[in-house]
Parts: structure tokens; sequence; C-alpha cells
């Protein structure tokens, strides 16, 4: 047990995802379901070395100063772990470049937004288009289901029961189509995301279906009703999806007006589901590369 213990880490290791409720798109009601009673903590900031080659120089000083507190998506319990369960997703090149121009103009607007995962002040990385494009390769994840702590004991079983049901998947394309606000639901953290509307949503909802099944054997709190699949780009502290909706549906207008909105923003090909466990990465399943 020990050993099992030492392979994922400190226990209680924070996923940087939260239980996102979506921002309803025309009165920005926010779901309450599923809280968990979560207590305020203090947390520190995640390692700048997710982002280390994004400075030019190697240095990272100049983010030092630019960190923010976030808190806790559940309290410490020792022999605890964060879970999450995912689809990898990678935006490809040239949507890298459209994404990026609606980022920096948002980020003119609206303050305090930050990269996901990294805590990376969105103003500083629109200053530099090599940096922003390197922030914007990393991997980005669609959630299958809550991030919620899970027991030391229960690690093998979990794994074992979503790769049964998970294993036997074909690729299939999942289309990003829409920008969403969603917030949290201790509405403590706003995320702009991009949401799946049409291509993928039947395939990562049976998915999430899935996992529901398992987490339910294990005790855990399933996903929303009604799950909205998306990735998250960035984040703000508190509740300000009226001013960064505004932001990004001003942006968007313009865009229209040009002519340069397209019905999808990108297209991904699914190629697996992996689950986190603490510091530790599982392939729940992988489809082989063409």
């Amino acid at each position: 047990m020990d050993a099992l213990r030492a392979s994922y880490g400190d226990s209680s290791s924070d996923s940087d995802t939260d239980d996102l409720s979506p921002a309803a798109e025309n009165h920005g009601e926010v779901s309450t379901s599923g809280k968990h009673g979560k207590e305020s903590i203090s947390l520190p900031p995640p390692p700048l070395s997710l982002v280390e080659s994004i400075g030019s120089t190697g240095s990272l000083d100049v983010y030092s100063t630019k960190t923010v507190t976030r808190v806790r998506n559940f309290p410490h319990v020792d022999g605890n772990y964060a879970l999450h369960v995912y689809i990898p997703v990678f935006i490809p090149l040239l949507a890298k470049k459209e994404i990026a121009c609606v980022l920096k103009r948002v980020a003119s607007l609206v303050p305090h937004l930050h990269l996901v995962e990294a805590d990376i002040p969105l103003s500083i990385l629109c200053n530099d288009d090599q940096k922003l494009d390197h922030a914007l390769g990393r991997e980005f994840h669609i959630s299958l289901g809550r991030s919620v702590p899970l027991r030391v004991h229960q690690i093998n079983s979990l794994v074992s029961m979503l790769r049964q049901k998970l294993q036997l998947h074909k690729r299939y394309w999942i289309d990003f189509n829409k920008w969403q606000v969603f917030v949290n639901d201790d509405s403590t953290r706003s995320f702009l995301s991009l949401e799946i509307t049409t291509s993928g949503l039947s395939e990562i909802s049976k998915q999430i279906d899935a996992v529901n099944e398992v987490y339910k054997l294990h005790n855990l709190p399933e996903f929303y009703k009604d799950p909205r699949p998306h990735i998250s780009l960035v984040w703000a502290l508190g509740d300000i999806r009226t001013s960064l909706k505004g932001a990004v549906d001003g942006e968007l207008k313009k865009l229209r007006a040009g002519g340069c909105v397209q019905n999808r923003i990108f297209t991904s090909k699914f190629s697996g589901i992996e689950c986190k466990i603490g510091n530790k990465t599982h392939k729940i399943c992988k489809l082989p590369d063409e």
C-alpha cells in the first residue's frame, strides 16, 4: 500500500480542472447541482516549469510576481488522490492563430485572465506571439467526469473498470464550434472555453455515461445531468461571466462583419482517453496513430 501511495505522489493532489456549471446562453443561470461542500483552502500556484519553454530567455522571473490564489476543489484528506478522466486535445496550427487573435482582444478588455492549468497571466502571453503560440500548443482536456478525491484502495479497481467500459472505440471527429463561458459550482472561477455542440457530441456523451457508471460503483459523484463537453482555454477568479461573454461576443460580431467567422473553430480526431490520479496518468484507451 505504501508503494502504491508513493507512485501517485502527494495525497489530495489537485487537478487543474474545475467542476464547471454552464453559464446559460441567454440568461446566465448557473447550475448548482453536485456541490460537495468544498472547503476554502488557499493553494500555491502550480509549478511554473509547466510552461518552462515559454520564456524567450529561459528565465521565468517575469512571472513570479503574477501568481494568484486559487481555491482547492475539495478538502485535503490524507490517502485521497485527485481523479480526472478526460480526452486529450491539441489545437491545430491554423486554429491556434485564429484563437490567439480572439484571446488577444478579450485580454485587452477583461483584466486578470490566466492560461488554464499554468496560472500565467494572458496579458503577458499576448505581448509575444511566440509565447502565446507555444501556450496554445499545450494539451487541453475534455472532461468526462468530475474532478473528485479518490481513496488509494479504489485506484486499481477504478482504472480496471474504466478500461473495460471504454477500451473499444472507433476514431471519430470532434468539432469545437462555439465560444462559451463557464463558471464552477462555487462561482470562484470563470472559464473561457470552446464547446462541442455538433460532431463528436453523441460519442462523448456516451463516454460520459460510461464514466458515470464506474463512478457510481465507487460511490463518486456523477457528472452533470446535461453535460456540455468543452475545452477551457483561460480562467479568471470569481464570477465574471457578464464581462467575459460580452467581450467575446463583441469580438465575434466584428469578425462576422468581416466574414472571418466559420461554422467551426477547429476539428480534432478522437485519439484516446486518459485518467490522471494524483501525479500518475493512466492510458484508458488509445487509438493507433494513422
